[in-house]
Formats: C-alpha cells, structure tokens, sequence
C-alpha cells in the first residue's frame, strides 16, 4: 500500500451551471458562487466543510474556463489554500474531469485519495460527514471505489438511487453497490425508500487516483487517451492549469457513474446521513433554509401578510406577499420568478428561453464580476449607459480602446490612475476625465482602498464585446470576460 493513501486530495468540481435557481443563479454566476444558505458562498462552504479531517492537502478545483477568477476571488476573500485550479475548455462530465484530476496529481509525484465533492452541495452535520469520509478512507485503502449514499428522507423523484447489498466490509462499514438506478417515478421512489436498501445517489466519490484510472482504462481508454493528450500541454497562467483545448474537445462526454462505478467489481457505498442536499432547485433550498412559524423563508426586505410555506426572497427592493401558500418569489434587480413551489423544477423553461432570445439575463447579474473588481448597470437607453465601476487596491483594468463608444469617468471614492493615449495621470474624487471614442486607455488603482467610479458611456453601440484589449495583466484575450 502506498504512503501516498494516507493522503486526502479534495476534488472540487465546479462546472455546474445552476439553472433551475434563476433569476439568482447566472450562466456567468451560477449558484456555487452565491450565499444561498448563510452569508459565505456555497464553494467556501465546501472547502471550510474539510476542516478537521487529517492528512489532508489542499483542494484541487475543477472548473470552466468563464469561472476561473471567480474561483480564484472566492478562495482569496477567506484566504483558502487550494493546490490548483484546472480550467476546462469545454465540459466533459465527471468522468475526463476526475480523470484530469487524478493524473494531475500523480505527475505531481505521488497516489493521493481522491475525495471527489461538487462545489454546490449542503452538508448540514459536519460530523457525520467527517465520520463517513474517515469510513470511505479506510475502505478505498484496500483498493475499493467508493460512492457516498445518502440515507432518503423521503420519496425523492430528481435523484438516482444506489441499490446496496447487505452486510458490511470490516474496513469502513462500506457495503457493496448491487446497482446504480435513474431517477424514478414517485411510487418506485417510494417503494425503495420502504426497502431500506436504497440511498440516494449524492455524486461523491473516494478513491486513490491510480485506482480509478486503472479501472477507467479498463472501460474507457478511449476517455484516458483524450485526458492524456489534453495534459501533455499542460501550462500554469497565474495560479490555474490549462490543458490542450482541442485534444480535451475530442473527450468523449462521461459521467463516473457510468464510466466507472456501474461497471466495476469493486463499487463501494458509504450510507451518509447529514443534512444534505445538492439544492438543485429553490423548492429544496426551501427545505434546508430556517422557517418562521408559517413556514416562510423570508429573505431581505420581504413583508407578509397570511402567507405561509413559501421561499420570499429580495435583494434590491420591498417586496410585498399577501394571501399566498407554497409558492417561491425571488426578486433580483433585474428580474422577479413568480413559482409555484411544487414546480420549481420547470424554472429551466425560462431560462430557455432566455437563452433563445440571446437575453442578457440569462447570463450575467446586475453586478458583474471581473478579476479587477466588479461592475453594476445602473441605467441605460438609446446611446448611453451608466455603470458603478469598483477596482480593488492595486488591481487594474486592461490596456484598451473601443470602436464605437466614448467613456466619462466621475470618481466617487478612491483614486484613479488613468492611462488616456500617451498621457497618465491621477483622478481624485469628484473629479472626473474622458476617453474619446477609439483612444487607448487603462483604469488602475493604485491605493489602499476600493476605487469606485461613475462611467457614462454614450456611442452607437455598448455591447461588452466592443473592447480590444491590447495588454492584459490576467492573461484575458478580446473575446475573454
């Protein structure tokens, strides 16, 4: 057994798109990234979730390419250690995504554990998480591929089920997986839960990375060969890891389950029973949320008359509910989801069809994220619109022009170092400068505190895809966010 098994490498996946909780979840802001549950973000939560479990290194996350300084910020923000961030060109599912992971980590020198965990997940008793992960280890040790069962509550119909054999091994209580099952109708639901020989299927994995390598090439070598030729031009930019895009393009689409743990002997499960939930839709962030007496989550500036188990969200404006019952609003500055609670699932519907009309909404929040900062849309209309800009200390925008639009700058807070054509110069606040429709320019802040400014663009167009960027501190081309 190799030394290396003591060792617990995290995998944290986090291409997850979050569709079914717009309007807060975003195609560039999905909801790992936002505090749904309290006041740190679900990704944070995941990596805070490990401390406490011995020999364990520091995450290694999995995520898209659009997502990588969110990722990076998110870390930062509660100064989170982390042993890379690999960027997927495009998704693959879980199965060349673990596989990236595991042999990453062996080029590295050595055969950790993988523990593979999504990045959106809750976990309400971190104990008994501790206590299943410390179960998986002991079993994975002996070389067996190990999936975490959650013990139902309830008849769940959005979940697969693994079917468990009785009996234990004496190496981390693990049982055997008899079979992996779709996601049933209500009634079959119900009769696996009267079983007591079915668990929910949570996507959570241990394994050492050669194990489950071995066990994929066996199954899918077409997915190792793919893995490899990505890895072969491995590259760090900044602190992520970038593979070959055209060799991972050519990645068959796999998830582990089908890939691996449907196919070999040596499939384990870890009954689990702590308070989770992959909040796949509001209705079951409602369930993990605290209540009032009526059964309400109230969320921001919510007032309720005779409303009762209902989710009430707002985060820009009063929202008012009168006479109502289990139903969700969630009001974001830009967008309001009215639901029936009981059919959150159809929420993707919208987004559909947001996504047919090339709708904004779709993909970005009001406050969007850059790795300088972030930007608000506070009005626009006919050849202008008006932006909050905030710039962290010490961070910059890059070096760039636009071919159809002017900029005003009003400093609200800070200062600003303005690169305009050949000048460069210091904006304080209530100052304020202008960029001519096709003049270089860069916004630096050179301070200790945020830069928060008032940007009017006016021009015939104001699309964000009007920038070229002619030199970038974080390595961003023209079409990059």
């Amino acid at each position: 057994m190799s030394k290396d098994y003591q060792r617990l490498l995290p995998v944290i996946m986090s291409g997850g798109s979050g569709t079914r909780l717009w309007p807060a979840s975003r195609s560039h802001c999905p909801k790992q990234f936002l505090p749904l549950v309290n006041g740190t973000s679900m990704i944070q939560d995941t990596v805070q979730r490990l401390e406490g479990i011995g020999s364990l290194l520091p995450p290694l996350v999995i995520c898209n390419d659009s997502h990588r300084f969110l990722v990076a910020e998110q870390f930062r923000q509660l100064e989170l250690e982390h042993s890379g961030i690999i960027l997927e060109p495009v998704g693959r599912n879980t199965a060349p995504a673990v596989a990236l992971a595991a042999m990453h980590a062996m080029r590295e020198g050595g055969d950790p554990l993988l523990l593979v965990l999504a990045a959106d997940h809750v976990m309400k008793d971190r104990a008994a998480f501790h206590q299943a992960v410390e179960s998986a280890r002991l079993a994975a040790q002996s070389g067996s591929l190990i999936t975490f069962g959650i013990v139902p509550t309830q008849a769940e119909t959005g979940y697969g089920y693994i079917r468990a054999e009785s009996g234990t091994n004496a190496e981390g209580n693990s049982l055997s997986v008899s079979a992996f099952v779709e996601k049933p109708d209500f009634e079959t639901a119900q009769a696996y839960v009267d079983s007591k020989e079915y668990y929910w299927n949570s996507g959570m994995f241990l394994f050492s990375a050669s194990r489950y390598l071995e066990e994929l090439n066996r199954f899918r070598p077409d997915i190792i060969h793919a893995c490899q030729q990505a890895l072969e031009s491995e590259h760090s930019d900044l602190e992520f890891i970038r593979l070959d895009e055209k060799a991972f393009a050519s990645c068959p689409d796999d998830s582990i389950d089908y890939a691996v743990m449907e196919r070999t002997e040596d499939a384990r499960v870890i009954p689990l029973d702590a308070g989770w939930s992959d909040v796949g839709a509001w209705s079951a962030l409602w369930e993990v949320t605290d209540k009032d007496e009526s059964g309400n989550v109230l969320k921001g500036d919510v007032l309720v008359s005779e409303a009762s188990n209902s989710y009430l969200s707002a985060s820009s404006r009063l929202v008012g509910v009168v006479g109502v019952d289990n139903i969700v609003v969630v009001e974001t500055a830009d967008a309001v989801l009215v639901a029936d609670k009981g059919r959150v699932q159809e929420v993707k519907q919208i987004v559909n069809q947001l996504k047919a009309e090339q709708r904004m909404e779709a993909v970005d929040q009001v406050e969007v994220y850059r790795p300088w900062g972030s930007y608000e849309s506070i009005d626009q209309g006919e050849r202008f619109q008006v932006k909050h800009i905030r710039v962290k200390p010490g961070e910059k925008l890059s070096l760039q022009k636009h071919h159809h639009r002017a900029e005003h700058w009003v400093v609200v807070q800070g200062t600003a170092k303005v690169t305009r054509g050949e000048d460069v110069f210091l904006v304080s606040e209530n100052q304020s400068t202008y960029i001519p429709i096709g003049e270089t320019h860069r916004l630096e802040n050179p301070g200790k505190i945020p830069l928060d400014l008032i940007e009017v663009q006016t021009g015939s167009y104001l699309g964000e895809d009007d920038i070229v960027r002619l030199k970038d501190t974080y390595g961003r081309h023209s079409t990059d966010v």
